[in-house]
C-alpha cells in the first residue's frame, strides 16, 4: 500500500466519523437525519430519472424494507414526501418531495456547500476542478 493509499484511508475514514455524527445535516436545520436521508435518496433518483418506492428505498439507503418504511412514514409525517399511486399499478406507490421537502433539500444544499466552499478556501479554480473531477472518480470506483 503506498502512503497516498493511507492518506486517502485516514482522510475517508475522518469524514465517515463527521457524517456520522450528521454535522452538515443538524447545522442545516435538517433536525431528524433519517428523513434528511429519504429527501437526498429521492432528489438522486430524481435526477436519474426515476421513481422511488420503498422497496428502492431501501436498497438505496442499505435497510430492509420494514426500516425503509418507516423512514418514508417519518418524511411523509413531516410533511417533506407525499406517496403517489403508481399509475401502472395501484398497490404501489412511489414517494415525491413535497414543496416543502424541495425547500428543505436546497437549504441544505446551500448549507453544505458553503461548508465545502469554506473548506477549499484558497484553493485556485483549477485546484476545485481539479479535487472535484478526482473524487467524482474516486466515488465511481469504489
Amino acid at each position: 500500500m503506498s502512503d497516498a493509499v493511507g492518506q486517502i484511508e485516514a482522510a475517508m475514514v475522518a469524514v465517515r466519523r463527521r457524517q456520522t455524527r450528521r454535522t452538515l445535516a443538524r447545522e442545516a436545520g435538517a433536525a431528524d437525519d433519517a428523513v434528511q436521508q429519504v429527501l437526498d435518496a429521492i432528489e438522486e433518483a430524481e435526477q436519474d430519472g426515476r421513481n422511488l418506492g420503498v422497496t428502492a428505498l431501501a436498497a438505496a439507503l442499505g435497510v430492509d424494507q420494514p426500516r425503509a418504511s418507516k423512514l418514508a412514514a417519518g418524511a411523509v409525517e413531516a410533511g417533506l414526501v407525499r406517496r403517489e399511486a403508481e399509475q401502472h399499478d395501484g398497490r404501489r406507490s412511489r414517494l415525491e418531495l413535497t414543496a416543502a421537502g424541495r425547500e428543505r433539500l436546497a437549504a441544505v444544499h446551500r448549507h453544505r456547500r458553503a461548508r465545502f466552499a469554506a473548506a477549499m478556501d484558497g484553493w485556485t479554480p483549477a485546484e476545485r476542478m481539479e479535487f472535484a473531477r478526482l473524487l467524482t472518480r474516486f466515488v465511481a470506483g469504489l
